[in-house]
């Protein structure tokens, strides 16, 4: 197992993070997508945050980051949401006019401390995006209705 020191400190401390646009907005696609990440990626270097995986999919953001102990958890998304949503909407600037304010993600994020399973949260947040295809491809199938053989049309009766 790898470790890592501060002048007095050996620490190994892994955290898987989830956080979403405001109102999981499907914003996060193509130029942008490449944006955010490259975003998240120097604020991360900038504090010394070793990102292990992360994966940017349409509607929220996967991290797997090694962060020192000398930084609290929150007090890192803070400053990873604050800091990445002013510059996402200074380079996007059209984002700001069609969502109103700068608040480009919502109020609040998932983090789980990671362990002796990292191996797997790693492949996991790898086969994020792999998933979320094959969940939506299964969404777009219509049903046919057992009586009559017609298919299903989704959506409200009027």
């Amino acid at each position: 197992m790898d470790k890592n020191s501060l002048s007095h400190t050996t620490w190994e401390c892994k955290y898987h993070l989830v956080f979403a646009p405001k109102y999981r907005r499907q914003v996060i696609y193509g130029q942008i997508k490449a944006d955010v990440a490259e975003i998240l990626s120097m604020l991360c270097k900038r504090k010394g945050i070793e990102i292990i995986e992360a994966e940017c999919c349409k509607d929220h953001v996967h991290m797997l980051v090694r962060i020192p102990p000398k930084y609290s958890v929150s007090e890192i998304m803070g400053y990873l949401k604050g800091k990445s949503s002013l510059m996402i909407f200074e380079k996007h600037a059209n984002l700001k006019y069609k969502y109103g304010n700068r608040h480009f993600w919502c109020r609040g994020y998932y983090v789980d401390t990671v362990g002796k399973n990292a191996k797997k949260i790693q492949e996991y947040i790898q086969n994020q995006l792999k998933n979320d295809l094959e969940y939506d491809q299964l969404t777009l199938n219509e049903y046919i209705d057992p009586f009559t053989g017609e298919p299903v049309k989704k959506g409200r009766k009027k």
